[in-house]
């Protein structure tokens, strides 16, 4: 059978197959939904919108400072080249394993549990759920800096961010109960291109008339030698999470036949309008600013306050759909497990049971972003630890083993490379967000404490006794 043979097969619980759907119907398997979300449905121009939207979401504005920040120009473009170009090919590679002898997976999980066994399956569980589920956490407090912005602009009152990222859960949390599955995000495209490409327009202009004004910027990587090392290291890492999602095969499940090829399409337009927008971003930040780029480019702009109002107010909305993608094989898998079964998702008894499960997933995700300062910091650290296999590592094992019998000796030592390599990488950089991220910030809580007055004045009272 070929790569892309589509149709009915009988394989193991857990795997799942195209078979005739209607829109907003469960697919069935032995009875039974494989999934509650559509299957086979999109095109591959609506899912190459929405990867070029979701991608351009408004992490994009830290980029600047996290990536060429630590890397400057010569190592920077290198590395945003050289890691743009791996993360597309290993996404086309992985896009060809979407059928594998007639089978259709729907899940990067149930792949990888079928060709490696059962550990796989949860590894890959883990490393995946954990990413996007952080990251998540990530978009709720962008949107929260975001809103904070927009009420600097028009109070003096300092309300902690905490309540903006309320806010920001409560609106995410009401886009997923209303928009349920990723192919119904098709009537939100236009705004989110919309917004998307007005705001960055905007941030350009800005970036221009900035760096023409900005005489005395500094291009010097600053730190000792093995600080660069490390801050390069996570510039890396931030890099891959820029590209890439770890959820490709829960988006090609979307389209329509042929889905190998449509997705390929999809990734063509992402690796090309999507890239050329986000790096150009990127890029044009660090030349207005140089070393001293904000982590959250709308910050530094100069410019009336209205400008400002209206980027962090299209950056909010923009993310409300983005964050929405990024999060969906987390809805999927929810829906899939505690929907009814036999009724659309839109029947009275699924109703209320997706307000539920959208209502404690954004109630923890917010609670936990609310209570925790750096949760960019943990992003960073999983980012490099799960996302870097879940690209690179894996997709070449999958070549191995579905093609390596048959493949001739230079293919398979290129997949052993990729996979020596980019384990050295995944170890790399997770060393280095250990030690840069969580370690050091950390470590400055416990400063403030120690320094702190309350915890002086009690020192002082027991020594005294």
């Amino acid at each position: 059978m070929s790569m892309e043979q589509e149709g009915k097969a009988s394989f193991p619980e857990g795997l799942n197959i195209e078979s005739g759907t209607t829109k907003d119907s469960p697919v069935q398997e032995h009875g039974r939904p494989a999934s509650a979300h559509t299957i086979d449905h999109d095109s591959w121009q609506q899912v190459g919108l929405l990867l070029v939207t979701s991608f351009n979401c408004g992490w994009i504005l830290s980029f600047s400072n996290i990536m060429l920040v630590p890397l400057s120009w010569v190592w920077g473009i290198t590395s945003l080249l050289v890691v743009g170009l791996f993360t597309a090919y290993s996404n086309w590679l992985l896009a060809g394993f979407h059928f594998i002898q007639g089978q259709r997976f729907i899940r990067y999980k149930d792949i990888m549990g079928y060709l490696f066994g059962r550990e796989m399956y949860y590894i890959t569980w883990v490393f995946q759920f954990s990413t996007l589920n952080l990251g998540n956490m990530g978009f709720i407090l962008l949107g929260g800096i975001a809103l904070k912005e927009i009420n600097l602009a028009f109070s003096e009152s300092t309300l902690r961010l905490q309540y903006f990222i309320i806010f920001t859960g409560v609106a995410y949390f009401i886009f997923a109960f209303v928009v349920p599955n990723m192919s119904s995000m098709r009537a939100w495209l236009g705004a989110s291109a919309f917004l998307t490409f007005s705001y960055i327009g905007a941030i350009l202009v800005i970036l221009v008339k900035d760096g023409k004004s900005n005489q005395n910027r500094d291009y010097e990587i600053k730190g000792s030698p093995v600080d660069k090392v490390f801050h390069a290291f996570g510039a890396v890492s931030a890099i891959i999470v820029c590209n890439t999602s770890g959820m490709l095969l829960e988006i090609q499940s979307t389209l329509t036949k042929p889905a190998v090829k449509n997705m390929r399409r999809a990734l063509a337009l992402q690796y090309t309008v999507g890239l050329i927008v986000y790096y150009g971003v990127i890029i044009m930040g660090y030349w207005a600013y140089g070393t001293i780029v904000s982590v959250y480019l709308p910050k530094q702009l100069s410019g009336p306050k209205w400008v400002k109002v209206l980027i962090n107010s299209f950056v909010f909305m923009q993310n409300i759909i983005s964050q929405h993608m990024f999060v969906q094989p987390i809805h999927e898998a929810l829906d899939t497990k505690f929907l009814k079964p036999g009724e659309t998702i839109y029947s009275s008894e699924n109703i209320k049971r997706r307000f539920l499960l959208r209502a404690l997933l954004f109630t923890a995700n917010t609670l936990v972003t609310a209570a925790i300062p750096f949760m960019g910091d943990f992003i960073t650290l999983l980012g490099s630890f799960t996302l870097v296999p879940l690209t690179f590592i894996f997709p070449s094992m999958i070549f191995i083993k579905v093609k390596g019998k048959t493949a001739n000796a230079a293919k398979r030592a290129w997949h052993l490379s990729i996979i020596f390599v980019f384990s050295l990488v995944t170890v790399a950089t997770t060393i280095s967000a250990v030690r840069v991220n969580v370690l050091l910030q950390l470590s400055s809580i416990f400063i403030v404490f120690l320094t702190s007055l309350e915890f002086q004045e009690g020192l002082a009272l027991i020594l005294l006794r």
